[in-house]
């Protein structure tokens, strides 16, 4: 069995690992011996202090490979800051965003790579070496894409409690996201470059090929919205014959992690599944929902809607949830799901 999924943030990552928990645990030998290939948001990505940091394939490739930070489920987990400190003491800017010194070596090695001539894709596969995260990680692109954010303005008397913030520009979705905590409205989000830009090798064929597409409960603007966004992708995600089945990120009108309302609000949709199931309405066969979230009016194309507990709240209900994508995923492909 072939399983794609696209995936970025801290909730797709930990989705990703009850989903290959999901399918090592199960008494089907087709899921047991499952291969998975994840297509990760690139959009995120930002230069910083001179080192190329790429904070979603990062988090997928830490969480699924046991070095992850699990409380705050992104960065390196027993982690020190000595690098960080001396960067402040230099007057070295953005103290914002804070690097440590494991997730520093991850950052000189793919500098590295990548200064050497080597692609995004070719130096994510010399970092898994060592990870061995259980599944194939490729970026959605080689090519440079960076989400920017068009800030509204601030009055002055509310700049104090947003970091002395103006507004009226543009900035880095890390600076918007990270600095500022996505609390200055965003007029518009925009993935700059990415309608340039070429989907890395094997993105196209792993959903080709694949027998189960699925998408995590992650940002739907700029995690899985930005990887739709590179030309080639949506359009095979649209004509894939494997079921696409989503989650959905949203419980009771609130992202159930991080800040996607803020996100929402910027493209001018509303915080609710069904909302969220409209961006995906031309690629989506199954979509999971929360108990009393109402279901996506009829759209394009048959969806079937199933409630399920969405908290991942544990390993155990991560692994359900994970569990329940592709069950719902194999009923639509006519196939028995093993009671």
């Amino acid at each position: 069995m072939r399983v794609t999924a696209l995936a970025g943030g801290v909730g797709g990552a930990r989705f990703l690992r009850g989903l290959l928990a999901a399918l090592r645990s199960s008494p089907d030998p087709a899921r047991r011996g499952a291969q998975l290939t994840v297509v990760v948001n690139t959009a995120d990505d930002v230069t910083l202090h001179g080192l190329r940091v790429s904070p979603d394939l990062d988090s997928v490739m830490y969480t699924l490979g046991g070095g992850i930070d699990e409380e705050r489920g992104w960065g390196r987990d027993d982690e020190t800051y000595g690098v960080a400190d001396e960067l402040a003491r230099y007057g070295q800017s953005p103290t914002w965003f804070t690097l440590g010194d494991k997730d520093v070596a991850t950052h000189v090695v793919r500098t590295r790579l990548l200064a050497e001539g080597r692609t995004l894709t070719e130096a994510t596969e010399q970092l898994c070496r060592r990870w061995r995260p259980g599944a194939r990680l490729l970026p959605m692109t080689d090519d440079v894409v960076e989400t920017h954010v068009d800030l509204a303005p601030v009055p002055e008397a509310e700049r104090a409690a947003h970091d002395g913030e103006a507004g009226g520009r543009r900035v880095h979705f890390q600076e918007w996201w990270v600095r500022l905590h996505a609390a200055v409205p965003a007029l518009a989000i925009e993935p700059v470059g990415a309608a340039a830009a070429r989907p890395a090798p094997g993105v196209l064929e792993a959903l080709r090929d694949a027998d189960v597409v699925v998408l995590p409960p992650s940002n739907p603007v700029v995690s899985i919205g930005s990887i739709l966004a590179v030309p080639g992708i949506r359009d095979a995600l649209v004509a894939t014959a494997a079921p696409v089945v989503g989650v959905s990120p949203v419980i009771g009108g609130a992202p159930v992690r991080g800040m996607a309302d803020a996100c929402l609000s910027a493209i001018g949709v509303p915080t609710t599944a069904a909302a969220v199931a409209g961006l995906y309405a031309d690629l989506l066969d199954g979509w999971l929902i929360a108990e009393g979230d109402e279901a996506p009016a009829p759209g394009p194309r048959p969806l079937a809607v199933r409630h399920r507990p969405l908290l991942m709240s544990d390993p155990a209900a991560t692994t359900a949830l994970a569990g329940a994508a592709v069950d719902l995923a194999l009923e639509l492909a006519g196939q028995v799901v093993p009671a």
